[in-house]
């Protein structure tokens, strides 16, 4: 199978991140040639994470750039876009498909300037609450790049919401908001493979809640405590459990203070599908977040999810349908809306079961092609 699309992904976050490899891989599988550029800042990064099985796609990884540079943004970008002229032959090039705004949008632009190319880009979390929130100096540059690309991909409708209302100036917003499509991001096979559908109504004033990802400050994991702390206060035994590799030591005297929680290491996910299945609800507030696979991962267990209004995953689905939005910084509303989901919890239950699907490559690998399909030159 061979699509005749030729795209260029720039993706300078490809090594921290098992997403892109599970997206390029289906994009391969479907047909789509890619040449996969992947800027670093040292050698010992070259070929993390790759899969060396895909037929149509290639690997470009570059050290362009050094730990100093990652400071100063234009230089950045200029040694990544001169790298890139010398390394890609752009005459195979259909289009460019930039996987964030400020730095691999940023090249992308200044390749279309350079060879004529037309570029997608895709919005992150790092993109909305570092550059546009702390960059201000870099906020025009951002609003550029939004502007000179054909189509702008969000994971959520949250997040391209907050751009066009809130970023954009207000004689552009019809404009980026036409351009703009909302595709989230999928989960690995396995997690639709071995859906739960035998999940019980939680007894009466008993919980297990669970958390699962990195705890740092960002995770948040004290607002879900403290909302714990007020269900156990009105009579419900609460367990916690949070499972992960500890970012910040502060955590390690929090988890051993409070003796209904539960800690495990990181764990792989034939271990960790046994930790889902014997919870109810899981939780994660985070400050900020791109999409959060494992609200997905946690809803093909059958497990209703409790995320944060405004960030990557609010807004896929109705409030009440799989489980409910909350500020990140209010356990009163965590408390409240645990309670929401006991009180329905089969049908929310069920809900997440049929919807999971949501998150499949195989869709998501074909709403991708149709989109490039639109794209190719």
């Amino acid at each position: 199978m061979n699509s005749n699309i030729k795209v260029l992904q720039i993706c300078s976050y490809y090594i921290g991140s098992k997403l892109y490899k599970e997206m390029f891989s289906k994009l391969d599988s479907l047909g789509v040639e890619q040449t996969i550029f992947v800027p670093i800042s040292n050698e010992k990064l070259k070929n993390i994470n790759i899969n060396y099985n895909m037929k149509n796609s290639k690997y470009i990884y570059s050290k362009n750039f050094n730990n100093l540079d990652r400071l100063i943004y234009f230089t950045k970008i200029k040694k990544i876009v001169k790298d890139s002229i010398g390394k890609i032959n752009f005459k195979d090039i259909d289009f460019i498909h930039a996987h964030s705004l400020f730095i691999n949008g940023g090249v992308a632009r200044q390749l279309k300037k350079s060879q004529g190319i037309d570029y997608i880009v895709e919005i992150q979390n790092t993109d909305i609450n570092t550059f546009f929130r702390y960059m201000k100096h870099l906020k025009n540059i951002g609003i550029k790049i939004l502007k000179d690309a054909s189509v702008l991909v969000f994971y959520s409708p949250s997040y391209r919401d907050y751009i066009v209302n809130r970023i954009i100036p207000k004689k552009l917003r019809e404009e980026v908001f036409n351009k703009s499509i909302v595709i989230p991001s999928g989960i690995n096979d396995f997690w639709l493979k071995n859906v739960y559908k035998e999940r019980k109504v939680p007894k009466d004033n008993e919980l297990n809640i669970v958390y699962v990802g990195t705890i740092n400050t960002n995770k948040n994991i004290e607002t879900t405590i403290k909302a714990c702390e007020l269900l156990m206060k009105q009579g419900y035994e609460v367990n916690y459990k949070v499972i992960g590799k500890i970012a910040n030591e502060k955590y390690k005297s929090i988890i051993n203070e409070n003796p209904f929680i539960q800690y495990i290491p990181h764990s792989p996910k034939e271990d960790l599908i046994k930790h889902y299945r014997d919870s109810d609800i899981f939780i994660m507030p985070s400050k900020h977040e791109t999409f959060g696979l494992v609200y997905a991962e946690a809803m093909s267990q059958g497990l209703p999810i409790i995320y944060t209004r405004g960030q990557g995953f609010d807004g896929q689905f109705n409030e009440g349908e799989v489980g409910y939005s909350v500020q990140y910084d209010s356990p009163e509303e965590i408390a409240e809306r645990i309670k929401d989901i006991l009180n329905n919890y089969e049908a929310i239950s069920n809900n997440c079961i049929e919807k999971v699907d949501r998150f499949d490559w195989d869709k998501i690998g074909k709403e991708y092609l149709t989109l490039y399909r639109g794209l190719g030159r």
